[in-house]
């Protein structure tokens, strides 16, 4: 299987290196030091699942260079996300899909407008890993994708990515209701960036502590609401299951926006935090405690000052 790696940050890395590694035709779209590492020195991955360097990677910057693919792994930032997908065509050929494994709920909607809703599949990505430096990622917990058409299909297009996947040794499923998966996330993803982000702390002291915790409940509670207001059928045991998520998270664990903004990098928040009172809105549906959230970080969107 032709693959392309569209934004091969820590997530694209991962499952790209995993899939390069097990034989499938893989090519990394980068940029920066990053890409310098992958064509000068490969791509090396720490993980508990088990240690994987590769000496040499296919690495470009440049998405005429690879042509159309069976897959694209599109794994950009948020903030990124559109610029980005204007530039795919080169990758697209006529059973091509895109899978996006952005955050939040709407990019499946802005790749679309550029390559077509026929070839985009939305996807939610389940792993806790970052970039140590460039070429070198450190995976600590968790391996899995859950993808799916939007018309809720099991395509063959997609159901052979995921026995690839299963080849390459991390968890992999073809979802057949992929919009409540990605609310499910959502839901899950927004709280827990926006409290740890807003507290600047990792997930132990928000559980540990009685009032942390109530808010990070409410915080759930609201973008639940919002998303029933919005026609999405919720599982009826989330939140149950999300608390069992919550209690067996390592204490030190970070979300991704917690690490962003350590790092002054630009934040993701107007898709998360954002967006639940955004989206909200719309619907006559109010979010007090994810815009609290918004607007205590919204100077630090762009990057640090």
């Amino acid at each position: 299987m032709k693959v392309a790696i569209f934004g091969s940050g820590a997530v694209g890395g991962y499952f790209g290196g995993r899939l390069a590694a097990a034989g499938e035709d893989v090519t990394f779209l980068a940029r920066g030091a990053h890409l310098a590492a992958l064509q000068q020195g490969g791509l090396h991955i720490e993980s508990p699942a088990g240690a994987l360097h590769l000496p040499k990677v296919s690495a470009t910057d440049r998405p005429q260079a690879v042509g159309p693919v069976d897959v694209v792994l599109f794994t950009v930032k948020l903030y990124d996300a559109d610029a980005a997908a204007a530039t795919l065509t080169p990758l697209i050929g006529p059973d091509t899909v895109v899978i996006t494994l952005q955050n939040g709920v709407e990019a499946v909607d802005m790749v679309a407008k550029h390559v077509g809703k026929d070839h985009v599949a939305g996807a939610a990505a389940y792993i806790v890993i970052v970039i140590d430096k460039p070429g070198h990622l450190r995976h600590t917990a968790a391996h899995q994708l859950v993808f799916g058409e939007p018309d809720g299909t099991r395509s063959p297009r997609l159901v052979a990515f995921e026995e690839a996947c299963t080849r390459a040794g991390f968890h992999a499923k073809t979802s057949t209701g992929i919009e409540t998966d990605l609310w499910v996330k959502f839901v899950r993803l927004s709280t827990w960036s926006g409290m740890t982000a807003v507290t600047r702390c990792p997930m132990g002291v928000i559980r540990d502590d009685k009032d942390l915790f109530a808010m990070m409940m409410t915080a759930i509670d609201e973008a639940i609401a919002v998303g029933r207001a919005r026609g999405v059928r919720f599982p009826e045991n989330l939140v149950d299951e999300t608390l069992k998520l919550i209690h067996r998270f390592p204490a030190e664990s970070k979300s991704s926006m917690f690490e962003d903004l350590e790092r002054g990098r630009p934040l993701e928040l107007p898709w998360l935090s954002g967006a639940v009172v955004r989206l909200g809105r719309e619907v006559g549906v109010p979010a007090p405690t994810h815009q609290f959230i918004t607007t205590v970080l919204s100077p630090f969107v762009h990057g640090a000052r």
